[in-house]
């Protein structure tokens, strides 16, 4: 069922009951209003009743009937129509000399339909009744129940209209919205959903849409550009590798020139398996994957690093200085990686020493790699950290393109970050900021090593 009708639905009995028991009020309200104009002047005739000239009132009692009547039930004097028959009994005599007494009846004497008595004591051992009819307020009471009978479903047809009009017009944007956000489309990037003005519920929604939208637009298109780059970078090994095998099967080889080949088969078959490696990884990432972090000294890994690296760094050196019990909660293998990357970055792509640092800056606690090379381009620092972006200059080369880019996914996994700048005095800086655990220690000790 559409909302608008669920929201008429409501409006409508909400207002049946209010009508309901505003009439229902309204008419009890009106026959109190009637009761007491109608006590009133049984009073103010009981009270004339009471004079010492009764017999003036009693004939001229042209409204209702009276009587008054002995304590022992004899009607002393009555009106012309009332009868000699007393309208009250014994027990209604005996309380009406005591106070005043009310009482409706079906049939009196005298008057036409049902009858309103008022009993009081007049003197003596004497009681005076009055009685006038009922009709005349049964008949106001009757119509206006079927005045409201009647008014009543027209000004529900009319309030339920208008809250069908008035909640169609209030979700006609979510319909518009509803029929825009069905033509949106893979290939429609940069769609929107039209946001009516103001600042309600329904705006704030709609721009809450749109800003979701954009953030899918922004992630498809960087989806679509992550493939799109896997597939170029897969393609290019994948053609050395089938070029050097048809070439090798192309005529009779020698040994030498068919170990040749199969070295070089070798070589693309390895540029694509890191390739893989690396894009499972980002993947991983990418799907909200959190690493199994622990606490783990950072000294013995950051050693290891530069230990596995200074063997291709051709004579350069590669130093390590960290405080020797500064922990961090880390997943090791990956983070390992990350330092790894950059480490193998500097040596392949920088010039001179590479210093690898590691300490805090209050919140955070932070790993530094330095070369001592030309730095990253202006240009090219912005996008450091995108997938398969190479500098333009010397450190273009071997590789994926994806090294920073992993770094940087293995920071933010571990609620860090990673930024590239240049130093002053020459070469590249890569910083990975991390948050200090709270059993972080800091020791004067430190642990340097060089090669």
């Amino acid at each position: 069922m559409p909302i608008r009708v669920r929201l008429t639905a409501a409006f409508t009995a909400v207002m049946a009951l209010a009508l309901a028991g505003a009439g229902a009020g309204a008419v009890l309200d009106f026959g109190r209003s009637l009761d007491a104009s109608l006590d009133a002047r049984l009073a103010a005739r009981a009270g004339d009743l009471a004079a010492p000239d009764v017999a003036a009132w009693l004939a001229d009692d042209t409204d209702g009937v009276s009587q008054r009547i002995a304590i022992d039930g004899r009607v002393l004097a009555a009106s012309p129509h009332a009868g000699t028959v007393p309208l009250l009994n014994p027990d209604e005599l005996g309380r009406a000399r005591r106070h005043r007494l009310y009482v409706d009846r079906d049939r009196v004497a005298g008057v036409a339909g049902r009858a309103r008595l008022l009993a009081m004591g007049a003197g003596g051992d004497t009681v005076v009744v009055v009685a006038t009819s009922l009709a005349g307020r049964d008949a106001a009471l009757a119509d206006i129940r079927t005045e409201l009978a009647v008014a009543f479903p027209l000004v529900l047809l009319i309030a339920t209209a208008a809250g069908y009009l008035l909640a169609t017009a209030a979700l006609r944007p979510v319909e518009r919205m509803r029929a825009q956000a069905a033509a949106i489309t893979a290939d429609t990037p940069g769609a929107q959903l039209p946001v009516p003005p103001g600042r309600d519920e329904i705006t704030r929604l709609g721009t809450t849409l749109n800003d979701t939208l954009d953030r899918l637009h922004t992630a498809l298109t960087r989806e679509r550009d992550f493939v799109a780059d896997a597939s170029h970078e897969l393609r290019t090994p994948l053609a050395l590798l089938t070029t050097g095998l048809e070439l090798a099967l192309r005529r009779p080889r020698s040994p030498a020139e068919t170990e040749a080949a199969l070295r070089s088969a070798l070589a693309d078959a390895h540029r694509l398996v890191a390739l893989a490696e690396d894009l499972l990884l980002l993947a991983r990432t990418d799907h909200g994957y959190r690493p199994a972090a622990v606490l783990v000294p950072l000294a013995p890994l950051l050693h290891r690093v530069a230990g596995r690296h200074r063997p291709t760094a051709a004579g350069r050196t590669i130093r390590v200085d960290c405080p020797g019990e500064l922990v961090a909660t880390i997943d090791p293998d990956q983070f390992e990686r990350a330092v790894g990357n950059l480490v193998d970055n500097a040596v392949r792509h920088g010039r001179g020493d590479v210093d690898i640092t590691a300490g805090t800056d209050g919140a955070h606690l932070t790993v530094l790699v330095r070369d001592r090379g030309p730095g990253f381009p202006a240009g090219y620092l912005p996008r450091a950290f995108d997938r398969f972006t190479r500098a333009d200059t010397a450190r273009t080369g071997p590789g994926t393109g994806l090294g920073l880019a992993i770094v940087a996914a293995i920071a933010r996994r571990h609620d860090g970050t990673a930024e590239a700048t240049n130093d002053p005095r020459g070469g590249a800086v890569v910083t990975l900021r991390l948050p200090v655990p709270a059993s972080c220690g800091l020791h004067p000790h430190r642990t340097v090593s060089d090669a």
